[in-house]
């Protein structure tokens, strides 16, 4: 689900994650996620599997999905 948070112009994105097990997991998807051009901010929880990304417009999947292969975990979908 997307939707507007409070500062203008921003969208909030959350996406399921497999694989995410430790705090090492979590900076490793946010990370690369956060190498994602328009990202403002990632917040990965491994305990839910839940990333939330807050960027200045709405993400292609694709480029998400590239992201976390890249961190060596699946792109499940949005939550």
């Amino acid at each position: 689900m997307t939707a507007p948070t409070g500062t203008p112009g921003s969208v909030t994105a959350v996406y399921k994650v497999s694989g995410m097990s430790c705090g090492h997991c979590e900076g490793a998807v946010s990370g690369e996620i956060g190498e994602i051009d328009g990202v403002d901010s990632v917040k990965a929880v491994a305990a839910t599997g839940e990333v939330t990304v807050v960027s200045q417009a709405p993400l292609e999947e694709a480029a998400v999905r590239a992201a976390v292969d890249e961190a060596g975990f699946e792109l499940v979908g949005r939550a």
